[in-house]
Formats: C-alpha cells, structure tokens, sequence
C-alpha cells in the first residue's frame, strides 16, 4: 500500500512538472515568436529614436504609440538579446505582427531606413536650411552655424560668399539622424561627383570655376523661369563679360536690396553701395545669388552662341524675353515693357 501512494505521488508530481514545462515552454515560444507588434493595423509604424535615447525612452514611445502589444514580454526579449544596454538612433520601418525577437533584433541591427531630402527654389542660407533639415534630427540653428562659420567652410574650399554653391539641388537619401557635420561632407561629395572632368573642361573653356559658374547661373536662374530660355540669357552675360562690359543684372541688385518682394527696379536701387551691384562693378559677383538647379548651371556650361548683349522681359508678361544686340533696338524693347509695366499699375 505504502509502495502504491509512493508510486501515485510520482506520477503527479512527473504529470505536474510536464504539464508545468510544457506550459512554461510554450509561454516563452509566444514571447519569442508570437506577433507582438500592431496587432490591429496594416499600416506600418516609422520609430524615430534621438541619438543618446535609452531603453525607456523607446519602449515609453512604443507603448504610448501603441506599436507593442505586451510591454512586458518585448522588455523581456530586449533583455535576453542585450538591446536594453545598445539602443541605436536612427529611423526604424516596424512593420505588423512582428514577433519580439523580429522586432528586437532589427533595432538591434541599427538597420535604419533612409530618408529623402529635397531642395531647391532656395534663395538664402535660411532657406536651405529650412529644407535640407525638414525631414532629419538636426535642426535649421545648427546648420546654419556650420554654414555660417567661416573655419569649418574653408575645409571644403569655400568661402561665406560662396559656400552656397557647394550644395546642388537634387533628392538625396541620407539617415534621419545624420550629424551635421557628416551631412556637408555628404553634400561635398555630391558636388564632386556633379563636378566631372567633362563639366570643369566646359567651365575652363568658358574661362570660369566651377564657382564663378555657379555664381553666373544664379543670375540666370533669376532672370528667367523658362529654362529653355536660360542658355540664351547666359550667352548674354558671357558675351558681356568677355567683353568687359557691367552685367547689369537686376537680380544681383534685388539681392543686394535684399527685399525679394521688389517687382521692379528703379534707378535708385542702381545706386546702392554693394559689391552685388553689377551696375557699378563689372565681372561677377562675389557669390550666387540663390542656388542655381541643374539646368541652370547647364546653361551657362552650355550657352547659346550669339551676338546679342541685352534682354528685357517681353511686354506679355509672358516669362519670355526680348533680345537686342544694339543698344538702339534693346531701348525699343524695353520701352515697351515698361509701358506694360505702367499699364499695369506695377510700379
């Protein structure tokens, strides 16, 4: 009898322990590999974690964000594989129904998904940085106190004159937490690779740098929205310059007035003391006047050959333009526009 209870108290107590491994196994299958992560959407879920962000701070944001389901079990797996203690910055794509270890495992990673970045129809340095910063970690104080500091520009080879011309408007993919300083060196790269053997071979011809055709661009980008238009404006201005004669470029006045509002320049903004004002010096200016796209810098590469030395804009507000290769016939042009002008009440 005795050897019968012992016997009875065996078997629970092997019946107890296997149901309780079986029930502890699979509780820990669910926590490993059980879907944990928006349960309740197709849509996927961008994670942004800021660089020197802790474990606590991810997991208050995907619980708050409701992108975890059981807080608990993916803190535990975090544990286990040693995330808690190597939290990456970065942005994260977390898709539906990943497990815990999925999920913790491509955090882990620092498998960041890139983001685009777009600029251009920039004018000044606050507005590059407005636009090249929209969509990452820095904010628009700290490029602009790169963009600004005259020592940490000269690496690259430009001055605060010019420095704008380093940047190339274009859709580039970057990581959202990028520092500001790895984005200009992004951004140099980028001109290098615009800049080839080909592109400065067409510049030198036209006695130019690669600066001076940038410069030369944006005066052309401002004068003209058609870019079909652009390679003509930009044999007027090459003509003058080989020449030697003033470029008297509205623009580079505008610019110098740094009112962009104006419509029309008058005498008196001819007037103005500045080393943009092409009315009183010849040659070029000391920098771009805005960031000139890439038509814009192809245009002056590529330039229409022909004997014209003015252009006004045409009297149908078309975007068009006038051009004369006499003074004589540019003053009859430009009288018909500035009558339209007037009839126009734009003053």
């Amino acid at each position: 009898m005795r050897s019968d209870k012992k016997n009875k108290i065996f078997l629970v107590l092997i019946i107890s322990f296997s149901v309780l491994a079986i029930s502890m196994s699979f509780y820990f299958y669910q926590v490993f590999f059980s879907p944990n992560s928006l349960l309740e959407t197709e849509q996927s879920y961008t994670l942004k974690i800021p660089s020197n962000a802790t474990f606590k701070q991810v997991s208050n944001q995907l619980y708050e964000d409701r992108v975890v389901n059981d807080m608990v079990s993916f803190s535990f797996v975090s544990k286990v594989l040693g995330y808690q203690d190597a939290v990456k910055p970065g942005l994260y794509i977390i898709s539906p129904k990943m497990t815990n270890t999925e999920l913790v495992r491509h955090l882990r990673s620092g498998n960041q998904a890139p983001v685009r970045i777009t600029f251009n129809n920039i004018r000044t340095k606050e507005d590059l940085a407005e636009r090249i910063t929209k969509n990452l970690e820095i904010n628009e104080e700290q490029f602009l106190d790169l963009i600004q500091d005259s020592v940490f520009i000269r690496k690259f080879d430009f001055e605060e004159e010019t420095i704008m011309s380093m940047f190339i408007p274009n859709t580039y993919e970057v990581w959202w937490n990028t520092s500001p300083e790895a984005l200009f060196d992004r951004m140099y790269k980028e001109y290098q690779a615009f800049w080839t053997p080909e592109r400065k071979e067409k510049a030198a011809t036209l006695g130019m740098t690669p600066k001076e055709v940038s410069t030369l661009a944006s005066i052309v980008q401002s004068e003209s929205q058609k870019s079909d238009e652009r390679p003509k404006i930009a044999g007027v201005y090459l003509n003058r310059l080989n020449l030697g004669m003033p470029l008297q470029a509205d623009p580079t006045l505008v610019f110098a007035v740094g009112d962009f509002s104006l419509k029309r320049v008058l005498n008196v903004h001819k007037e103005i003391e500045s080393p943009y004002n092409t009315y009183k010096y010849a040659g070029l200016p000391p920098g771009p006047i805005n960031l000139p796209d890439i038509n814009s810098l192809e245009a002056v590469l590529n330039p229409e050959d022909h004997n014209y030395l003015y252009f006004c804009a045409k009297e149908d507000f078309s975007g068009y333009h006038s051009f004369a290769s006499t003074l004589a016939q540019h003053n009859v042009n430009a009288r018909r526009y500035q009558a339209a002008l007037n009839a126009a009440k734009i003053y």
